[in-house]
């Protein structure tokens, strides 16, 4: 394969550890051939003996990432208003579930739901659920630590597609799910912040007799060392390849069409929203699989198991899943978004609350790491699936005197008028 989409195969053999995951790859390509990105990335993530996210803590300052909740309490705050926005902006229902899909530690959603009972007098007869979807067991407990109420115990049943249920340290109920197509179907707001970019993606080469996709197989040449290889002939994860496609490489991810093709549905029948946050682009990148273990990049084959892989996110194809069932919104970057959100009046309320030099020195830090071009700010994108009615104003908000309806702007999308 041509060096100019992949990097592996130079590192020095005592860089190269053979882990039990790497055995367990060995022994499933010597049985049933080389294996697909997408597969390796799934196994490698997922699998429930070995893979990365079953039993590490791979969050925060020890782990392999650290995500913007961890960094900044300003973050999780500002989506907490964006959701309120949109329940008021749409007609202020009755109830609501906040989904959730990978929701790492807890700290986002945590404090989403502070947000919520700060403002308590504007929500206080709503009635609000917490719905989590996470595959981790290990997570999921990690999650119930940093939101609910110790004295409550939790309910588990492994079995049951509801596995978990608790309640929120302000009384909400919060349940756990492993698959968001278990989530009852009720009028919903969707969070994925950094979900979509560890689904796994199919890679695509494109040859003289047309596109191939990549697959991982044993180098022959060193032993207990994987290489990537092109498929002789076409396969199936092809269909997700756009006719007029210039690129001459791509990443195809079938499960995030999957999830965009659920949330559309679920949205255009029950109303709500979802907003998706993630690094990623808009259909111009080619080779974005990465590796990532203690914050450093790491070769992608290389001792399978004990770094994080990941793969930016296409937002043009999310955009094209969503089949005109709902509107989207986006992408934008998050230094837009947030800026939008009005995190300056924001950064400049908590500096004037705080006497601590510390606390100031660390919320600076948190802002620099958001917003700044080279660091969060521009690699990381926001984007929202809406109900057509929400754009084109719905009945409700029709004004006597104008034929046509208003629809109110969506905050972070355009600049929020702060009263």
């Amino acid at each position: 394969l041509s060096g100019k989409y992949f990097s592996s195969g130079n590192e020095p053999a005592e860089n190269n550890p053979v882990t039990p995951m790497l055995r367990h790859l060995m022994y499933k390509i010597k049985s049933t051939g080389p294996i697909t990105v997408a597969e390796y990335m799934k196994e490698v993530l997922t699998n429930p003996a070995k893979g990365y996210y079953v039993h590490r803590d791979m969050l925060g300052e020890k782990g392999d990432f650290i995500t913007s909740p961890e960094i900044s309490q300003i973050f999780g705050e500002l989506l907490g208003i964006w959701f309120i926005s949109e329940w008021m902006a749409t007609g202020k229902s009755t109830a609501f579930q906040l989904v959730e899909l990978g929701p790492g530690r807890g700290t986002l959603v945590g404090d989403i739901l502070r947000v919520f009972s700060q403002l308590g007098s504007v929500l206080k007869n709503c009635d609000i659920s917490v719905h989590l979807v996470e595959v981790s067991q290990k997570l999921s407990e990690v999650q119930a630590l940093t939101l609910t109420e110790e004295k409550v115990p939790l309910e588990r049943n492994a079995e049951s597609p509801v596995y978990m249920k608790g309640v929120t340290k302000s009384g909400i109920p919060v349940s756990w799910y492993r698959d968001l197509h278990d989530v009852p179907k009720g009028h919903s707001f969707y969070l994925a912040h950094e979900f979509f970019d560890v689904l796994p993606v199919h890679k695509f080469q494109k040859t003289p007799q047309g596109w191939r996709e990549v697959f991982i197989d044993i180098d022959p040449q060193v032993s207990d060392k994987l290489r990537f290889v092109l498929a002789p002939c076409a396969t199936p994860a092809e269909v997700f390849i756009q006719h007029d496609e210039t690129r001459d490489h791509i990443e195809v991810c079938p499960d995030a069409g999957v999830i965009i093709e659920e949330l559309s549905r679920r949205i255009a029948l029950t109303g709500g929203a979802a907003l998706v946050a993630d690094y990623g682009h808009d259909g111009t990148k080619t080779d974005t699989f990465r590796g990532f273990c203690g914050h450093k990049l790491h070769d992608v084959l290389i001792a399978p198991g004990t770094a994080d892989l990941t793969a930016d996110v296409d937002f043009s194809f999310l955009r094209r899943m969503a089949q005109g069932k709902v509107a989207s919104l986006g992408p934008i970057t998050q230094h837009t978004f947030l800026k939008n959100m009005g995190i300056d009046v924001r950064l400049k309320v908590l500096l004037d609350k705080s006497n601590e030099q510390s606390v100031k020195q660390q919320l600076l830090q948190g802002y620099d790491m958001l917003m700044n071009p080279k660091k969060m700010g521009e690699r990381f994108n926001f984007f929202a699936l809406l109900p057509h009615q929400r754009l084109q104003g719905g009945r409700d908000q029709m004004n006597a005197r104008q034929s046509k309806p208003f629809a109110s702007p969506v905050a972070g999308f355009s600049e929020l008028a702060w009263q």
